[in-house]
């Protein structure tokens, strides 16, 4: 049986077209497909951070889909910032020292002693001068920057039970520090011999003797029990600690102005409760440890700043630091 087209099939096919594609458009959000994000960090699933994350989650329930993948189980540590630039992951907890090594710039963020504490961090990267580091980072290595995910200041902590005072008793110490050379010279800078060696292969480190010490955070030394190994915590504060909560650039340039406010304000609630978390806890366990037979102190700590800040001024490293940038930062 033949069927004829006529003017009138056609304008009722043309109207029944353009009437579904107004209804695609008109329907509300909820409807739609929502946006996953998928995310990857090398700290534990017991991490405060780990709830910063859930509470970032559950704030966007409403529009994405938060993947968490923790213990660098999806990606190995170091290796989120490529993920994240071929578009393998769409979120990531990033340290600096990896943004360092594709912007020379950001390596002057890395540095002993550079920030007094968590707050100096918080403000620097609201401020003008952090504006253009996050820029830096968005052009150059295609990661937009959602802020500072503080975990605790960096501290040495030891096998062995010699007494620390200045960095030159720290010579000839085999010093866990995570790999790439900001993270290298970062050891250097306190004196110690740097070795490279991954997270997750610390503890049994320190067990066998591969390795005399290591710098973290408290938090990080109780939730990796890091402490059992130990016989001593020198409060050296050589670096406060601190990641970066990330999201792919090409992901967020995506995103409608509404998505990205909804999620930048998700961030900030989730980053002020962990880093509320993290100093609470850390004002806690110097006295936990104690209790459990450590020995903890502060070294002079002037000598350890004036040789950690001469020996970066006297590197490479300092050749590429934007002028004037540490009297900004001090200034802030």
């Amino acid at each position: 049986m033949t069927t004829t087209l006529t003017r009138r099939h056609l304008l009722g096919a043309t109207f029944a077209v353009a009437a579904a594609a107004g209804m695609a458009l008109s329907m509300p959000a909820f409807a739609q497909e929502p946006v996953t994000l998928k995310f990857s960090a090398v700290f534990s699933e017991q991490d405060i951070r780990a709830g910063m994350v859930k509470m970032f989650a559950d704030e966007l329930k409403d529009g994405f889909k938060v993947e968490p993948f923790y213990g660098g189980t999806l990606f190995k540590q170091g290796t989120e910032l490529v993920a994240l630039q071929r578009g393998n992951l769409q979120m990531g907890n990033i340290a600096p020292q990896d943004i360092s090594k594709q912007v020379p710039e950001w390596s002057v963020l890395t540095s002993a002693y550079l920030f007094r504490d968590a707050a100096h961090v918080r403000t620097f990267f609201a401020s003008d001068v952090g504006a253009e580091f996050k820029k830096m980072a968005e052009e150059k290595a295609g990661v937009h920057i959602l802020g500072p995910t503080y975990f605790g200041a960096r501290q040495v902590g030891l096998k062995s039970d010699k007494k620390i005072s200045t960095p030159a008793d720290m010579a000839g110490i085999k010093l866990r520090m995570p790999g790439g050379d900001a993270w290298q010279f970062l050891g250097e800078a306190i004196g110690a011999n740097p070795i490279p060696m991954a997270y997750a292969e610390v503890y049994t480190g320190l067990q066998t003797g591969a390795i005399d010490g290591q710098d973290n955070p408290l938090p990080n030394v109780k939730n990796m029990k890091f402490y059992e190994v130990m016989s001593q915590i020198v409060m050296t504060s050589h670096l406060i600690g601190y990641d970066l909560l990330t999201i792919s650039a090409d992901v967020w340039k995506g995103l409608s102005a509404e998505q990205q406010a909804k999620i930048q304000a998700a961030a900030d609630k989730a980053m002020q409760w962990s880093e509320e978390q993290h100093l609470a806890q850390e004002a806690k366990l110097v006295e936990e440890f104690k209790a459990a037979g450590l020995e903890i102190y502060e070294p002079d700590l002037d000598a350890f700043r004036k040789f950690a800040q001469e020996k970066y001024l006297g590197s490479d490293l300092a050749k590429s630091w934007p002028e004037g940038i540490l009297e900004k930062v001090a200034a802030l």
